[in-house]
């Protein structure tokens, strides 16, 4: 009886004692701005508390997050802690997604991957830099079938709500989440029927996109042409888009593609090398995926800007009626 007298008087002040440690005593003391991720063990999660300040009473922050299912529940993302923390009080704020946020856009039509990457390191307070060391150093390209080329295809146009502190590796953790969501089986099943992979896709569009950004309704019919161009490889080895030479020459303002501009030695270059270039020309709109994916089937193989100032083009699918229509446009704009 005595001994299980003794059992229980223990177990009530162990009971108090654990109490007293988790709800009252002050068991850490922050330093420096803690850094946790997605796929971190508890451990790895002490080992970090550790770093950024000063942790008392590990074994009773275990069994807290076990009780709290937090061990199995971590949240990744940076913690700007200050002071002293309660062990409850610390892991309710690791725990909870209470953070700040901030509104991100990826804004369509941005044209060189370079000032996409710096939007992002600024807009979300990474390094100048830090984006590319992170690309360069990881397995993210290769395991998302990417090159830095076609790094532009994987985002999406759209405003996203982004935890402030998020790091590089969860940020692009959800931009993935969203690729994949934006990817739904209707669009897949659209990309399946052109022949053509979700990044040609993308390629396409984004010359697309450069081509009409008046008269969005003519997208389709664009892409229509273009596609036309790809299946046919005999008669058309080159796709010829003039908006590809603008960006091979990085000229955007170029009114006229002249033979000056079609000499440049470059990939993307669609009046010297064959097929698709390496990567989209711009962050294509959500309307011109959409365009491409909803290509029109006709027989068109020629596009020529307008003669008469409404922003259409003229269609054709023979080269002479084409040439007669590019006198018209040309006589209309003042070119020579």
């Amino acid at each position: 009886m005595k001994t299980i007298n003794y059992i229980l008087t223990f177990v009530i002040l162990f009971a108090f004692y654990l109490i007293f440690i988790i709800f009252f005593q002050k068991n850490y003391v922050s330093k420096s701005k803690l850094k946790i991720e997605s796929d971190y063990t508890i451990e790895e999660v002490i080992d970090e508390l550790n770093y950024s300040g000063d942790l008392k009473n590990e074994w009773a922050f275990r069994l807290l997050s076990k009780l709290k299912k937090y061990d199995s529940n971590i949240r990744g993302g940076n913690f700007f802690l200050e002071g002293e923390y309660r062990l409850n009080d610390l892991i309710n704020v690791i725990r909870i997604k209470n953070r700040e946020t901030l509104n991100f856009q990826i804004p369509e039509n941005i044209r060189l991957i370079e000032d996409m990457i710096q939007l992002i390191e600024d807009s979300l307070g990474y390094e100048r830099g830090e984006m590319v060391d992170y690309l360069d150093s990881s397995d993210f390209l290769n395991r998302n079938n990417l090159i830095i080329e076609t790094l532009p295809a994987f985002f999406i146009p759209n405003t996203y709500q982004i935890y402030k502190g998020l790091s590089i590796e969860s940020f692009l953790s959800r931009m993935e989440k969203e690729y994949e969501s934006f990817w739904n089986p209707n669009r897949l099943a659209l990309c399946d029927s052109l022949g053509i992979t979700k990044i040609e896709v993308s390629i396409l569009a984004s010359i697309v996109e450069e081509e009409q950004d008046k008269r969005l309704d003519e997208r389709a019919k664009i892409a229509g042409v273009y596609l036309n161009r790809l299946r046919n490889p005999l008669s058309f080895p080159f796709l010829q888009a003039d908006p590809t030479v603008k960006f091979a020459n990085n000229d955007f303002l170029i009114k006229q593609v002249l033979n000056k501009h079609l000499r440049i030695d470059n990939p993307y270059n669609t009046y010297k090398y064959k097929g698709l270039p390496p990567g989209p020309i711009c962050i294509p709109s959500i309307h011109a995926i959409d365009a491409v994916l909803n290509a029109e089937n006709h027989n068109y193989y020629f596009m020529c800007a307008g003669s008469n100032g409404d922003g259409y083009h003229k269609f054709t699918s023979t080269n002479k009626e084409h040439n007669k229509n590019k006198i018209k446009m040309k006589k209309f704009e003042g070119f020579k």
